[in-house]
């Protein structure tokens, strides 16, 4: 039996200018991260145009580096035609690569401006998640990031999808298994996570975002082993037994997906990494004193016109010289109880 594509991946023409679902997906996912950010920031008296000018500098650096990150590891796949590197509305970007770009820009600018990055860096970790539940809908429409094998029956009657879902997973003449819909749940889940956490009295600065890695780690690396499209190289036997060892629960519910080449998935070893190196830093913070401050403490730049900006409303060139006064008051007054230079 033969199945047409669900939906047509292009989402609409102008002439000469073709737009694909997969760029308005990423640029939905970007906004609904952006919104988020700017409500949170509201609660510590940062501006939203803080917030719109690091997404300016942040989704640029993102892309570029997740795309950079995917063909690295898939360089055979564009050594014979090297333009093809540029036709990124094809699919082929890596979330990690992703994280890496928007972590690095983001640091830069976020010290530029004054401010302790762990302290900003936790208002965004919803937005970064938020951002990746929304953005795998993309991989959907390419039909990309897919699973291994499965029974139409499995799709319908057991996980009970609707009939695009399924129709859209029929890839290579098989139905598989719809691993992009398994990790946007995942992280839907984990935004509700942190969203709790973020409230809870006993959470220091830096660790919303250490327990964003955690969480999306641990359901990235059981996910990842379903797929057949992973990126991965050819490691020593003893660290795939190891990866398979800690991916065995899952053969329970599947069998792992076939790999075209290789024996280590590239995105397990990260989130095995990731999640042990989140969890020593999140202990050698505490012990060293660097995550005193709480995530609801104030949070200050340390360069006075941000806070004039801050306190005018974010129109300091109106705001005049009593508030300018006033928020120079406020600094002083917020610097007794926190230093927003303690960082590592």
């Amino acid at each position: 039996m033969g199945y047409a594509l669900a939906l047509d991946p292009i989402a609409f023409t102008l002439g000469p200018l073709t737009v694909h679902w997969y760029g308005i997906i990423l640029g939905t996912a970007a906004l609904a991260g952006l919104a988020l950010a700017v409500q949170e920031g509201k609660r510590f008296g940062i501006v939203p145009d803080f917030f719109m000018d690091l997404l300016l500098i942040g989704v640029p650096s993102a892309v570029i580096a997740a795309r950079i990150y995917y063909v690295a590891f898939r360089w055979q796949d564009y050594q014979h035609d090297p333009l093809a590197v540029f036709r990124i509305w094809e699919g082929g970007i890596a979330i990690y690569g992703a994280l890496i770009g928007a972590l690095l820009s983001g640091y830069i600018y976020i010290r530029k401006k004054g401010y302790n990055f762990w302290r900003i860096a936790d208002i965004c970790a919803p937005s970064l998640i938020a951002g990746q539940a929304i953005g795998r809908w993309g991989n959907f429409m390419n039909q990309e990031a897919y699973g291994s094998p499965v029974t139409e029956a499995f799709l319908r009657e057991t996980l009970r999808l609707p009939n695009f879902i399924v129709e859209q997973m029929y890839i290579g003449e098989m139905f598989r298994h719809p691993t992009f819909l398994y990790e946007s749940l995942w992280n839907l889940a984990g935004l509700l996570v942190l969203f709790a956490l973020r409230r809870m009295p006993f959470l220091r600065s830096g660790e919303l975002l250490l327990s964003y890695f955690i969480w999306y780690s641990a359901g990235r690396f059981f996910i990842e082993g379903l797929r057949t499209d992973s990126l991965a190289f050819t490691g020593p036997v003893w660290l795939d037994r190891l990866l398979e060892t800690l991916w065995s629960p899952m053969l329970m519910l599947a069998p792992p997906g076939k790999m075209d080449y290789g024996n280590i998935r590239v995105s397990q070893l990260l989130a095995v990494l990731l999640i042990l190196a989140a969890i020593a830093l999140i202990v050698y913070r505490r012990s060293k004193g660097y995550s005193s401050a709480k995530y609801s403490d104030p949070i200050v730049s340390s360069k006075p016109q941000a806070v004039i900006g801050e306190a005018a409303g974010g129109n300091s060139a109106q705001a005049g010289p009593q508030a300018s006064e006033k928020a120079e008051e406020t600094r002083q007054e917020r610097s007794e109880t926190h230093d927003p230079n303690r960082t590592v």
